[in-house]
């Protein structure tokens, strides 16, 4: 297993969850680490990402201002802050990386990503 996702679990409407994301040192990436989701019955979608060589950020408009996407480098890991939860954030979500060089205007794109983890199940209830 390359990347493995953690942290998911059961929280009620408002409250906190944080995922991590542990990267294999087997695994070169040198490029951005995102975190996408998927809930029932619907596509996989785009949470934040954010790029090794300057730490730069992206988010999905619903994750501005609740979720927190932040790397550590020296262990190989990232990991999603998730505050303000709502029962619409039900879903699994997945981390990703990009071995290579990521341009920011790609780094919300699936199709940027070439490793996958498994997901982490992360339930909202009201």
């Amino acid at each position: 297993v390359q990347l493995q996702a953690s942290g998911g679990g059961l929280v009620q409407v408002g409250g906190s969850l944080r995922l991590s994301c542990a990267v294999s040192t087997r695994t070169l990436v040198a490029g951005a680490r995102a975190w996408f989701r998927q809930a029932p019955g619907k596509e996989r979608e785009f949470v934040a990402a954010i790029r090794k060589r300057d730490s730069a950020t992206v988010y999905a408009d619903f994750a501005k201002g609740r979720f927190t996407i932040s790397g550590d480098a020296a262990k190989n890991s990232i990991f999603l802050q998730m505050d303000s939860l709502r029962a619409e954030d039900t879903a699994i979500y997945y981390c990703a990386a990009d071995r290579g060089g990521t341009i920011i205007s790609a780094m919300s794109l699936g199709t940027t990503y070439d490793i996958w983890g498994q997901g982490t199940l992360v339930t909202v209830s009201s």
